[in-house]
């Protein structure tokens, strides 16, 4: 099964089951009266749209090189995990706001908390049985074909898997210890809140930084300048400049030979750093190198 069709499969049975258990904590959350669950199955809405967004970027990076994009497009990946953490952050932020809203209210305004109802727990404790197992499966196959989008729309799966363990939490103490203790339904939203808000950064930076053509990380450098200068004939190679494309390297140096060489020698010499290059960091690396004599 070729990468793009894998990583599409992988994608579509998130997207249903996280429609079917979007649909079920909306209903458990109006029966069982829990601004928790509501919480939650508002988190779920955004791993469904997050779902279409994952799917439709894997089909466009999965394109060729064309006239219009010369170096692929990988950077539609990047872009989905952006979009993914963005909206993960949004919905951390929102989720906050209507837990903390609650408390304040029960606190300050003296306004009561309605105790929920069971099947508020039941729909809390399905929902961490089927997200764990969506993660656990949507990192095997991101990690199997290092895709940054699926990885992250993995962790978007288990940040809902934590949220719920918070949520049945709060739900199951204000069900059974009842009265001032209602508090802990609302407590665990803004529980959940933190928990979503903190996997949005870890998505979001590295993403936006690979936007914004951050270099690599300054070890990565070291060992591209140590792997081109290992291959004989090649002297002080400098002027290195990398970042991402996807989930590719794009890497630029200077490489300093023989100045008495023939062109064909040079070329040849070049040609050994391009495959040693590719054998170590994948054939889908970007590679420019540029050739100066030493006198």
């Amino acid at each position: 099964m070729s990468r793009e069709k894998e990583l599409k499969n992988i994608t579509v049975w998130s997207f249903i089951g996280n429609f079917v258990l979007l649909v079920f904590k909306f209903v458990a959350g109006l029966c069982g009266r829990s601004s928790a669950m509501l919480a939650d199955a508002v988190h779920s809405l955004s791993d469904f749209a997050t779902d279409i967004v994952v799917f439709i970027c894997i089909h466009l990076s999965s394109k060729p090189i064309d006239d219009d994009h010369d170096y692929g497009h990988g950077k539609y990946e990047t872009l989905a995990t952006s979009v993914i953490g963005v909206v993960l952050l949004f919905v951390g932020v929102g989720i906050f706001w209507s837990g903390a809203s609650k408390i304040y209210g029960f606190y300050v305004l003296g306004e009561p908390i309605v105790s929920p109802g069971k099947i508020a727990l039941i729909a809390a404790l399905v929902s961490i049985l089927v997200k764990e197992s969506l993660f656990q499966v949507t990192a095997a196959v991101g990690r199997r074909y290092e895709s940054q989008t699926v990885l992250a729309n993995a962790w978007h799966h288990r940040s809902d898997a934590f949220s719920s363990v918070a949520t049945a939490s709060g739900i199951a103490g204000a069900i059974w210890l009842r009265d001032s203790w209602t508090i802990l339904d609302p407590l665990a939203a803004v529980i959940v809140s933190v928990l979503v808000v903190k996997v949005a950064i870890k998505l979001t930076v590295p993403a936006v930084n690979d936007l914004l053509e951050k270099s690599l990380p300054e070890e990565v450098e070291t060992e591209i300048l140590d792997t081109i200068g290992a291959v004989d004939k090649v002297q002080d190679p400098h002027h290195l400049q990398t970042r991402r494309i996807g989930n590719d390297y794009a890497i630029e140096a200077h490489i300093r030979v023989d100045g008495k060489m023939t062109v064909d020698e040079a070329h040849e010499i070049m040609s050994r750093v391009e495959r040693r290059l590719r054998e170590k960091y994948g054939q889908g690396t970007h590679i420019t190198l540029h050739v100066e004599p030493v006198k």
